[in-house]
């Protein structure tokens, strides 16, 4: 832990970039209010420590903010002490995972940083067919600390990705069209609650508080681990083409034929069309669960002349790792995304004209990357889970199509958020005049911009969420931290 004396050598930096004293001091004081009461096991860090910087660091560096200090908590039980006391002084705080978060100001603040990276275990029950990890961690850590097992656990597609946020949203994998999302393989949440107590959340220890932490995210306390079932991994199929813009209608036809004739679970894709260095192009993920793939189902896409290549038989975390995710690590970003019931081919046409609409049209605002990421998923999608935050209905599947802009110059945020609204309102009301009745349909919360109401995420769920909220943190504790807040 800082002692003391080091905090005040830090005073003169943090009060510069200090927001708004709380009611009960300001918030160096609540650094060092904290500093003076969790246990050994926990760090304060301030300004010009290295730690400090990682703790802060987002993948989007829009998504960073200059906090006054950051703490890393070593127990859920000082995670409890840091909630009472961010609560009793009603200090601005944000609580980071990963560092995924492309919302500005969800998981980071100008107030107290909180970084779960020492929760960082991974177990695996082979009684129980569970594996348990830390909130601090991202799936990449999961997937190599379960290789060596041979079992695997349904998780993130892409590398750099944080298990927390991922998880509390809902969480879309490469096994979802065999298991479901993340939140419908969770059997238990080690949750920390505003009030500071810890307790271990089942859907039979508590069905309510179960249901609203599959994909409520963090509205009801801090989740320090998750138990989530196991399943046996063999070696995958699968990796990463990238093909150049005169292959991109060939791309789109193999892309619609793996959407609407592809009906094995194991067998998944990512096909990100993108505009890139002045030209439309796009990446193709192809996965099977599986050494090999029956004949047929990736044909198409492998019979194109690929500009790049890295298919094969491999591991599930060299699959993952393969992808482009981390290209545009550091640049300023966002996301937004329309949610399908499917794909057709004008639909593929006008998010490959997007694409290039946006890509040369944000040239001149300091964009670097613009892509759209088209992910079929069987409609049997939601069919292998129980009720849930998210989605608040679950007998119709639903498609995320994520877009994604990257920029440098932050004179351009208010531009590149608008544009993103702009295209997800015209795929929107594309889709519609083709016969889609997605007007209220949910759109995927780990996606959504910021700007998006509650209501396009939850549905009908929201009352029933409201209410429970109002039972766990009835001070609104959580309303400091940023995020979906309800």
């Amino acid at each position: 832990m800082c002692s003391l004396l080091m905090i005040s050598s830090f005073i003169a930096l943090a009060v510069a970039i200090s927001p708004e004293l709380s009611p009960r001091g300001s918030v160096l004081d609540v650094c060092k209010q904290i500093a003076g009461s969790i246990s050994s096991a926990s760090d304060v860090f301030f300004p010009l420590e290295f730690q400090y910087n990682n703790d802060i660091a987002h993948w989007a560096s829009s998504s960073t903010q200059n906090a006054v200090c950051s703490i890393e908590p070593g127990t859920a039980e000082d995670v409890g002490v840091i909630l009472q006391i961010l609560g009793e002084t009603q200090t601005p705080f944000a609580v980071k995972g990963g560092g995924h978060a492309s919302n500005p100001g969800f998981s980071s603040t100008t107030g107290i940083q909180i970084a779960m990276s020492r929760f960082s275990d991974v177990s695996y029950n082979a009684t129980s067919q569970t594996v348990t990890f830390g909130s601090g961690l991202i799936w990449d850590d999961v997937y190599a600390a379960l290789e060596p097992l041979g079992v695997n656990v349904v998780g993130g597609r892409v590398t750099g990705v944080g298990v927390a946020g991922f998880t509390l949203g809902g969480g879309y994998s490469w096994k979802t069209n065999q298991f479901g999302l993340t939140i419908d393989t969770v059997e238990a949440f080690e949750l920390v609650l505003p009030n500071g107590t810890v307790t271990n959340v089942t859907s039979s220890s508590n069905p309510d508080l179960f249901f609203a932490l599959k994909g409520g995210f963090n509205n009801y306390g801090v989740v320090t681990k998750f138990t989530v079932n196991a399943f046996p991994q063999t070696q995958v199929w699968g990796g990463l083409i990238t093909f150049t813009q005169d292959y991109l209608e060939a791309v789109n036809n193999a892309t619609l034929k793996f959407a609407t004739e592809v009906t094995d679970p194991k067998a998944s894709i990512i096909t990100t069309y993108n505009f890139l260095l002045g030209e439309a192009g796009v990446s193709q993920l192809l996965f099977y669960d599986g050494p090999t793939p029956p004949s047929g189902i990736f044909d198409d896409f492998l019979a194109i002349q690929s500009f790049t290549s890295d298919v094969s038989t491999r591991s599930f975390l060299s699959l993952v790792q393969a992808s482009p995710s981390n290209a545009t690590s550091g640049t300023r970003a966002i996301f937004h995304t329309v949610s399908l019931l499917e794909y057709s081919a004008s639909m593929l046409d006008a998010v490959l004209n997007e694409t290039t609409f946006w890509g040369e049209r944000l040239g001149l605002d300091s964009a670097t990357f613009i892509s759209y990421d088209v992910e079929p998923f069987l409609p049997s999608v939601f069919s292998h889970g129980s009720d849930s935050a998210y989605p608040p209905d679950r007998s119709r599947g639903l498609l995320p199509l994520n877009i994604y802009f990257a920029w440098t110059l932050p004179t351009s945020d208010d531009i590149m958020q608008d544009a993103a609204l702009q295209s997800a309102s015209f795929l929107t009301q594309k889709a519609v005049a083709g016969g889609q009745d997605i007007t209220d349909a949910a759109l995927y919360g780990n996606y959504a911009i910021f700007s998006t109401q509650l209501s396009q995420i939850y549905g009908s769920n929201l009352a029933r969420l409201q209410t429970i909220k109002a039972q766990y943190d009835p001070q609104n504790v959580m309303g400091l931290a940023g995020g979906w807040k309800l």
